[in-house]
């Protein structure tokens, strides 16, 4: 029920906020004194070049403001804070709007590591920011998506969601032009944290489900096996409970944005099949993406079979099975929900 509840909840409002931001900047350029846009409605290309030339104008004039505010500065001083201030903005400036959300999913996964390492907080974030299976929460579900214990954890997931997240909203940026409904569209970002939200959450469920109604069960059928034997007195009752307990599975709480992040994998081999990959860990040559991500599914079915626990298995066979159902079906979601909210839009786009 959180999944289904959740995810409504933030396709609905991905759909408000990309229609508001597009009829906005409809009626933005219509007042442009351009004629071609008071005669029709502009295409989404042409909304998201306006908004990104605004974008380098906001830069731009940011760059002014710095250099009056250090005007006095020694120069060298000056000349290292502009230098800095060009190499940070200048990528933010040349990626797309769908890299640049990547981007701040990463910055918010950086916060949640950082807290991690405090060592009073790791009780709240235990409970708070892990998903256990057996603890009755479900709003653990959504929050563990942004949670990274380990330093690698987060740093592969970061550099995979900026990689494959750009390039599955891109897909979803390209698929907008063959839309039912018509509607342009400001930006693909809203769209793309709305999937990438509901993958986290379905990959979660999905572990969630293995581990509560599969396994459990079989762990209390074997703890059952295993009479235990204390003597008169109880005495010795934590040696006979560790005895009965020796060598059973434990289901360990699960973290971290693979399952949504392999959502995004799927997703773009099946949307550009003529991509190469070559991975880092291991290091691999240029690689088909369909051979590679084949592969990696096979590594986790056989894990998920054989039990391995070094990786949520199942998560990630969850999140791979919804970027691929999403390739086929999700484009008709997300323009029903679009066209379904049209009510959250500005008069100009409702009329045209």
């Amino acid at each position: 029920m959180f999944f289904i509840f959740g995810t409504f909840v933030v396709f609905t409002l991905a759909a408000r906020k990309t229609n508001y931001d597009t009829a906005v900047w409809t009626e933005k350029l219509s007042h442009t004194g351009n004629l071609i846009w008071k005669l029709r409605i502009p295409t989404s290309e042409e909304i998201r070049r306006a908004r990104h030339f605004e974008l380098g104008k906001n830069l731009q004039n940011g760059l002014k403001s710095l250099q009056e505010t250090i005007e006095e500065w020694p120069i060298i001083i000056k000349h290292t804070v502009v230098w800095t201030y060009i190499q940070v903005l200048q990528p933010i400036l040349d990626a797309s709007e769908g890299k640049r959300l990547c981007w701040a999913i990463g910055l918010t996964n950086a916060a949640v590591w950082l807290v991690w390492q405090f060592p009073q907080a790791q009780r709240i974030m235990t409970r708070s920011f892990t998903h256990s299976p057996l603890s009755g929460l479900s709003y653990t579900l959504l929050t563990s998506m942004f949670s990274h214990k380990s330093f690698l954890h987060f740093a592969f997931n970061s550099m995979a969601l900026a990689s494959f997240g750009s390039a599955a909203s891109l897909w979803m940026m390209r698929a907008q032009n063959q839309s039912w409904t018509g509607l342009p569209e400001a930006t693909p970002k809203w769209h793309f944290l709305a999937f990438f939200i509901s993958a986290g959450l379905f990959s979660g469920l999905v572990s969630h489900v293995v581990a509560a109604r599969f396994r459990f069960p079989r762990i209390v059928a074997l703890l059952k096996s295993r009479p235990l034997t204390v003597s008169a007195t109880g005495a010795n009752l934590k040696a006979g409970v560790a005895e009965a307990t020796k060598n059973v599975p434990k289901i360990l709480p699960s973290l971290g944005a693979s399952g949504a992040i392999y959502a995004a994998v799927t997703l773009t081999a099946l949307a550009f099949p003529e991509t190469e990959i070559a991975l880092i860990f291991p290091p691999t040559p240029p690689i088909p993406i369909q051979l590679g991500v084949g592969g990696l599914m096979a590594i986790d079915i056989i894990g998920a079979l054989r039990g391995w626990r070094l990786f949520d298995h199942w998560a990630h066979l969850g999140g791979a099975a919804f970027g691929v159902l999403y390739y086929h079906y999700g484009m008709k979601v997300w323009d029903t929900f679009r066209a379904g909210n049209l009510g959250s839009a500005p008069d100009r786009q409702k009329k045209d």
